[in-house]
């Protein structure tokens, strides 16, 4: 009986956990669309329409994650000493982001197939 018990709640907690990535991969693709991120990066966030635009679909969620927060400390002027990236485009940007939406937008990046692979 407890070995079945623990079965459902591991399944409750497992079908909850996936129903939130779910939300959190439809909210970043909408914020994604919603702060205007294909105009430069493109639609499938590897289409960039300039050369030195990277591509951000399929980059590690935590590295974009941090890529947005030093933007955002950049933008509001903290010192050098706290990990920021100055850039003016992305500074605006980002300013306007809250910290869901970094985290939604990321997740949804990190989800979507893309050129970015490991090569052995």
């Amino acid at each position: 009986m407890k070995k079945l018990t623990l079965a459902l709640a591991g399944s409750a907690l497992f079908a909850l956990a996936s129903g939130a990535l779910a939300a959190d991969l439809d909210a970043g693709k909408a914020a994604f669309e919603k702060f205007t991120c294909a105009s430069c990066h493109g639609a499938d966030g590897k289409s960039s329409t300039m050369p030195a635009y990277p591509v951000l679909a399929g980059q590690h969620q935590d590295y974009l994650e941090h890529a947005l927060r030093a933007y955002k400390r950049g933008a509001s002027g903290a010192p050098a000493t706290a990990n920021t990236r100055k850039n003016a485009i992305m500074g605006a940007m980002v300013a306007q982001l809250s910290p869901a939406d970094i985290q939604n937008i990321s997740a949804w990046l990190s989800s979507l197939p893309s050129p970015l692979a490991v090569r052995k």
